[in-house]
C-alpha cells in the first residue's frame, strides 16, 4: 500500500512555518507574535483542555512566553491597565466588605465589662445642664437609670445651673423627685456685672469664657470639695448634656484599665463624644500622650506626631488609650484628688492676673504632708482639693477640662503615696473608645453601627492629617511644671476702664474682624516674660474666648477673638 510522503513542513509545523519569519512588516504575523506555549497547547492538548486554558489565559498576560507580546503596543497597555484596575477594585471591595466583619473597631467589649458596681463603690455624679427638654427627657431618664445601676445608697447627685429660667428650674426639681439618692440640685445666679473680667479695649471689659465655665463647674463639685456631703467617695463622674448608655457609664467607672487585682488603675478615664455618627467632638480639651493636639476628628482620631503613642493604642483597640487630657462628654476621676474642705490651690479670680502664680506653684511643689499630719481641711494627698481654673493671660486660652488633667497629673507626681507610671507617656489619664456618647438621640443610635467601619478610615485620616498640617504647632507643649521659661504675653496699656464712660452697647459691638484687631493693637503690645511654667502649657493656644455682650436664646453665648500679630511663638 502506497503511503504519501509528508513534507518536512507538514511534519514540523512549529519549526518550518515560514510565515512566522516573514520580513514583511505589513504582515500580521510577526516574530513578536510567535508564542511557543500557545502553539504547544494547540497541538498537545485536547480540544476541551484548550478551551479551559484559553478561558483563563486572558487574565495572565505576564505568563511565560507572553512578555514580549503585552509590551508590543499601546492597545495592549490599555488592556493591561484595565485588568489591573479591575483587580484593584475587586481588592478594595473585598476590603470594604470584610473589614467590618473580621476587624470591627471597638465593637466587642472586653469580657469583664459587666455594667455593674460589684464592689459597691461610692460615686459623686456632677453635671451642669440647662436644657429643660433633655432634663425631662432622655438625659434625666438615663441619669435615673444610672443611679439605680450604681445603687441609690452609693450615689450623690450634684447638678448646678444658673440663670436659665423657670422652666429649667422646674425640670430640675422634677429630676430631683425621680432620683432616689442623696442630691444637691441648685438653680443659682451669677452676677456678671461683678464677675472677674479683662480689658482689651478702652472703656470695655469682657468676661473670659473659660473663667465663667470654671466657675460653673466648680459650683457643681462644691458639695464634694467643701466636704458637705457627709460621704466619702471612690469615684467622680462628670456628665455633660449628652445622650449616654447607663451601662456604659458604669463600665467607664469600674472596668477601664483593670489591673490584675480586679481594680481600676486610672486617675481619670474619659468617654468619647460625637457630634454626629462619625465625627469626634471635643478636640479643644483633648491632647495625646505627648501633648499634641488631636488630628482630623475621625478614627483613629490622633496623629502619628512624636512617637504616635495614642494613635498606636487606638489601633490596638486598647480600652485605656494613653493621653494627657480628654473630656469626651463624660469623664470619671479618682475622687481622692477632689475631696476636702480647703479653698482652691490657685489665685482667686479677683486677683490681678500676674499675682501669685509663681508662689502658688511653689506651694504646690512643697512635699505633701505625712498622712498622720494631714488636717481634715486637706484631701487624701495632703494638698488642697483639685478644682477647675482658667488661664489668666490675654490671648492664650486653655480649656478648663484640659487644665484639670494637667493639674491632676502635677499633683499626682508630687504625691509620694501614688505609684509612678511604669510605661512611657503614661500619666494615668486615659480615653476609652468603647464608651461613646452623642449630642442627639439620632447620632447616638448610629454609634454601635458606625464603629464597625472605622478601621477603614485609618489611611485616609492619616493622609488628611498631612494635608491639613495636623497637629498644629503648640509653643508650650514641652514646658514642664516649675521650669523657668520665656514666652510672649499680650499687655494692655490703654486707658483704664471707667464704667460711667463706657460706650453704647451697640457701638461697642460694632467692631469685628480686622477692625477689632486693629483697635486692640492700638491699646496694647506683646512682651516677653520670664516665669515659672504652670501645669498645662500643652493645653493652650493663641486666641481669646469671651462672653458676648448679649445673645439670643439658642444662640452661642461666646465669641472668639483672634490674637494680634506679633506673638512670634517658637
Amino acid at each position: 500500500m502506497h503511503r504519501t510522503r509528508q513534507t518536512s513542513e507538514e511534519q514540523h509545523p512549529l519549526v518550518y512555518n515560514r510565515d512566522s519569519f516573514s520580513s514583511d512588516t505589513s504582515d500580521s504575523h510577526e516574530l513578536d507574535d510567535f508564542d511557543v506555549e500557545d502553539a504547544y497547547k494547540h497541538t498537545a492538548l485536547s480540544p476541551s483542555q484548550r478551551r479551559r486554558s484559553q478561558s483563563f489565559s486572558h487574565l495572565l498576560p505576564w505568563r511565560a512566553g507572553r512578555h514580549s507580546k503585552w509590551l508590543g503596543g499601546p492597545w495592549k497597555w490599555t488592556r493591561l491597565l484595565k485588568r489591573c484596575s479591575l483587580l484593584v477594585v475587586i481588592f478594595l471591595l473585598a476590603y470594604v466588605v470584610f473589614t467590618p466583619i473580621l476587624r470591627p473597631s471597638y465593637l466587642r467589649r472586653p469580657a469583664h465589662y459587666s455594667g455593674k458596681n460589684e464592689k459597691g463603690e461610692k460615686v459623686f455624679i456632677a453635671a451642669n445642664i440647662v436644657d429643660e427638654e433633655l432634663i425631662k427627657g432622655e438625659w434625666g431618664k438615663r441619669v435615673a437609670q444610672l443611679v439605680n445601676l450604681l445603687g441609690k445608697d452609693n450615689v450623690y447627685l450634684s447638678v448646678y445651673e444658673n440663670d436659665s429660667g423657670q422652666k429649667t428650674k422646674d425640670a430640675l426639681q422634677g429630676l430631683k423627685a425621680r432620683v432616689e439618692c442623696n442630691s444637691s440640685i441648685v438653680s443659682g445666679h451669677i452676677d456678671l456685672e461683678h464677675f472677674p473680667s479683662i480689658q482689651i479695649l478702652p472703656n470695655e471689659r469682657r468676661i473670659k469664657r473659660i473663667e465663667y465655665l470654671s466657675e460653673v463647674r466648680n459650683k457643681a463639685i462644691e458639695p464634694l470639695t467643701s466636704g458637705s456631703t457627709g460621704m466619702h467617695f471612690d469615684k467622680i463622674l462628670f456628665i455633660n448634656d449628652v445622650i449616654f448608655s447607663p451601662k456604659d457609664a458604669v463600665d467607664l467607672l469600674f472596668s477601664t484599665n483593670i489591673g490584675s487585682d480586679g481594680k481600676t488603675q486610672y486617675r481619670a478615664a474619659c468617654a468619647m463624644d460625637f457630634i454626629n455618627a462619625f465625627k469626634f467632638y471635643d478636640t479643644f480639651a483633648s491632647r495625646d500622650a505627648e501633648g499634641y493636639g488631636i488630628g482630623v476628628p475621625f478614627y483613629p482620631w490622633f496623629t502619628g506626631a512624636g512617637s504616635g503613642t495614642s494613635r498606636k493604642d487606638v489601633l490596638q483597640h486598647r480600652d485605656a488609650v494613653r493621653v494627657k487630657s480628654c473630656w469626651g462628654g463624660m469623664v470619671a476621676f479618682e475622687a481622692k484628688w477632689f475631696q476636702g474642705q480647703h479653698s482652691p490651690p490657685y489665685p482667686n479670680n479677683e486677683k490681678d492676673q500676674d499675682s501669685g502664680w509663681e508662689e502658688v506653684w511653689e506651694d504646690m511643689v512643697d512635699e505633701p504632708k505625712p498622712i498622720e499630719n494631714r488636717s481634715e481641711s486637706e484631701n487624701e494627698v495632703g494638698m488642697a482639693p483639685l478644682t477647675f481654673r482658667a488661664s489668666q493671660e490675654l490671648f492664650w486660652e486653655s480649656s478648663e477640662c484640659c487644665l484639670i488633667h494637667a493639674d491632676l497629673a502635677a499633683m499626682a507626681a508630687l504625691d509620694s503615696k501614688t505609684s509612678k507610671p511604669t510605661q512611657d507617656f503614661d500619666s494615668g489619664i486615659y480615653m476609652n473608645p468603647y464608651i461613646r456618647v452623642a449630642y442627639s438621640s439620632e447620632s447616638f443610635a448610629w454609634l454601635e453601627f458606625t464603629r464597625r467601619f472605622e478601621s477603614l478610615y485609618t489611611v485616609p485620616q492619616s493622609f488628611v492629617n498631612w494635608l491639613a498640617s495636623r497637629p498644629p504647632f503648640q509653643p508650650r507643649r514641652t514646658a514642664n511644671p516649675g521650669d523657668v521659661v520665656e514666652h510672649r504675653e499680650w499687655l494692655y496699656d490703654g486707658p483704664e476702664y471707667k464704667h460711667e464712660e463706657a460706650d453704647d452697647l451697640e457701638e461697642r459691638g460694632a467692631s469685628r474682624g480686622r477692625d477689632l484687631i486693629a483697635k486692640i493693637q492700638q491699646n496694647g503690645h506683646w512682651t516677653t516674660k520670664k516665669t515659672k511654667a504652670m501645669p498645662g502649657g500643652f493645653c493652650g493656644g493663641r486666641q481669646l474666648l469671651v462672653l458676648k455682650k448679649s445673645w439670643q436664646p439658642g444662640e452661642r453665648m461666646w465669641e472668639k477673638i483672634s490674637a494680634p500679630p506679633g506673638a512670634d511663638d517658637h
